[in-house]
């Protein structure tokens, strides 16, 4: 039986990787994106996997996109809500829009998102949901109080919504990535990424976004069904909890 997995976020950076090596274990994919249709044109060209264009800050779109996606593919079985967004700036100085836009793609969206499929998971006693939480929501950031405040809460709702669900065939866990090289982390300049980043990382390099991929698609397997509540820290030994 082919399950079908949904990737937020899932056409740039960690995202792609995921969707990428989902489908390649088998799975039919979806991937949603908010904004940048040339990458998810370029990314659904080489891939083949279908994009699908929403805003995940927003309940009625996920509701509406999430019809579509199971129209075309069947039942999501597999939700990775992956998608994300920073506003990094010093609380003092921060603005009601930059905390409200991290907050609602960064922690909403997990409810906007979860909410649409898991009656359905439960009703079939199937699912699989992955949430992508960060190292900063572990042990706080500089300059991002409301990612790591978004990031840390992510993480209190897989934990809840575990034990709501296990005895259901149901399993919710958490990843949380330290710095990986993706775009995001390339935009950093490169001094500061050799000075001040990849010290503090014990195996002294960058995170590649296929070692998120392979962790998503191991929490994915119906074999992983004793495996819930969970947070899987992949940071390179830089924070151990």
């Amino acid at each position: 039986m082919t399950r079908t997995a949904l990737v937020t976020g899932g056409t740039r950076g960690i995202g792609a990787a995921i969707s990428k090596a989902l489908k390649e274990a088998g799975y039919k994919v979806a991937a949603s994106y908010a904004g940048n249709d040339d990458a998810a044109g370029k990314f659904k060209a080489e891939t083949g996997v279908p994009v699908y264009k929403w805003d995940v800050g927003s309940f009625d779109a996920c509701a509406e996109g999430v019809k579509k996606v199971e129209a075309d593919l069947g039942p999501i079985e597999v939700l990775v809500n992956n998608a994300g967004i920073t506003r990094d700036v010093p609380f003092h100085k921060m603005t009601q829009d930059q905390w409200n836009a991290v907050i609602t793609t960064n922690l909403g969206s997990l409810f906007n998102m979860t909410r649409q499929v898991i009656e359905g998971m439960r009703a079939r006693k199937f699912g699989r949901i992955i949430n992508i939480s960060s190292i900063n929501g572990q042990k706080g950031q500089f300059g991002q109080v409301n990612y790591s405040a978004a990031k840390a809460g992510d993480i209190g709702f897989t934990k809840a919504l575990a034990l709501e669900n296990a005895k259901g065939g149901v399993t919710v866990n958490a990843i949380c990535p330290g710095y990986i090289n993706t775009e995001m982390v390339q935009a950093v300049p490169k001094d500061v990424l050799e000075k001040a980043v990849i010290p503090q990382i014990p195996v002294n390099r960058l995170g590649e976004p296929d070692e998120i991929a392979r962790a998503v698609v191991f929490l994915a397997a119906d074999q992983a069904s004793f495996i819930t509540g969970s947070t899987l820290s992949i940071n390179g030994g830089q924070y151990l909890q």
